[in-house]
């Protein structure tokens, strides 16, 4: 404020300079002040305009990887282990012999049985041919009817009797047949627990046998994911069950996979339902209990994608700074749909043509003025990893 002359006639000489310089000095400070104020308001920062376009949105599942066909073997007679004709991991064909059990008893059973086989068809030979005599001697009234039925009560004896006899005799082959025990299908042999000699019981684990041609991957869906994978199957004209598989170690895994089902019901705990995809392994790379994830791609039209490097949260909301005609920023939230790369899809809260700050966003407030760097989707698109 500048001093009144009438004051400025009651002052003495000595005291009008430091009052000057004291006025001078204020208003420098406070012009300097304003115009840094200015200049830390009108930075310049990167700013993007939203674009509706269509998108792939890709999302990975853990996965357990299981092959198509893995069996136990297991022993179905009891015995001493005699032989090993396979090692561990060694592929095999079906019907190959992978282990020998002692035989001895079991051939001397099926000797046995096939003795009392024939001994019951010799008898029931006989009986036959005592029914065809007393039929001669009845039909000449030599002897009674009731004799006739007696023959032929004793001809259906012995041929129960040789019935019985004859599944005896199969199942005596049968064991025998048991004890060599063959591969069930083609594939790998994996651990051998017993060696040569181990005493066997009847179901005792000999090792397992996995088909790895081909394996499943299991993996559970929420059912808002669910509900996006019909849609995209339906309206898709390639399909939507083409699905990846990314390795623990990050690699993805070719050649891709088929989604071949889908559960009936949701997991009532988890609100999940699981798939089941299918991937042929023709370089035997995949292996039986092994894990990893599962890609699954739907198509989102025109989706409506910001940075992630434009978006803050403040109490569990997202929120932008939008950027008006004259550089003023404004915070205003919206809701995710999901996370595409280092985008987020919009759900809700933004449209199409709404200019979002792309960076320096930590020291902003609302009001702050910035000038506007204006920097294209198609660019942070291509930039994105």
């Amino acid at each position: 404020m500048p001093l009144a002359p009438s004051i400025l006639r009651v002052l003495p000489p000595w005291l009008l300079v430091p009052l000057l310089c004291l006025g001078l000095g204020s208003c420098g400070s406070k012009e300097e002040a304003d115009t840094s104020a200015e200049v830390e308001e009108a930075r310049s920062l990167p700013v993007a305009r939203l674009e509706a376009r269509d998108t792939v949105l890709t999302r990975d599942y853990v996965a357990q990887i299981q092959a198509v066909r893995n069996v136990e073997i297991r022993a179905r007679v009891p015995g001493f282990l005699e032989q090993i004709y396979v090692d561990e991991g060694q592929a095999v064909r079906k019907g190959q012999p992978l282990f020998r059990i002692n035989d001895a008893e079991y051939k001397t059973r099926l000797a046995r049985a096939q003795a009392a086989l024939s001994t019951a068809t010799a008898q029931a030979r006989v009986a036959r041919l005592e029914l065809d005599r007393v039929k001669i001697l009845t039909e000449k009234n030599i002897i009674t009817k009731s004799e006739l039925d007696v023959a032929r009560a004793n001809m259906r004896a012995a041929e129960s009797r040789t019935d019985e006899a004859r599944s005896t005799a199969k199942n005596a082959a049968l064991q025998v047949s048991f004890t060599t025990v063959r591969a069930p299908f083609d594939g790998v042999v994996n651990r051998e627990p017993l060696k040569v000699g181990s005493l066997l019981d009847n179901g005792t684990l000999l090792t397992t046998v996995s088909d790895t041609r081909q394996l499943y991957a299991y993996f559970n869906v929420s059912e808002m994911e669910y509900l996006e994978y019909t849609k995209t199957r339906r309206q898709s004209a390639k399909g939507g069950d083409v699905v990846r598989l990314v390795l623990v170690d990050g690699t993805l895994y070719t050649p891709p996979g088929k989604i071949e089902t889908v559960e009936s019901e949701f997991d009532a705990s988890t609100g999940s339902i699981a798939f089941r995809a299918r991937f042929d392994n023709p370089k035997k790379l995949l292996k039986h209990g092994a894990t990893g994830k599962v890609r699954m791609s739907n198509e989102i039209e025109n989706a409506l994608l910001v940075p992630q490097k434009a978006v803050f949260e403040v109490q569990d909301k997202n929120y932008v700074y939008v950027v008006d005609q004259k550089g003023e920023v404004k915070r205003k939230s919206f809701v995710p749909q999901a996370r595409v790369s280092a985008f987020y899809v919009v759900k809700e809260g933004l449209e199409a043509g709404d200019r979002v700050v792309c960076g320096g966003i930590q020291d902003l407030r609302d009001g702050n003025r910035i000038t506007a760097q204006p920097v294209t989707m198609q660019s942070m698109l291509a930039s994105a990893p």
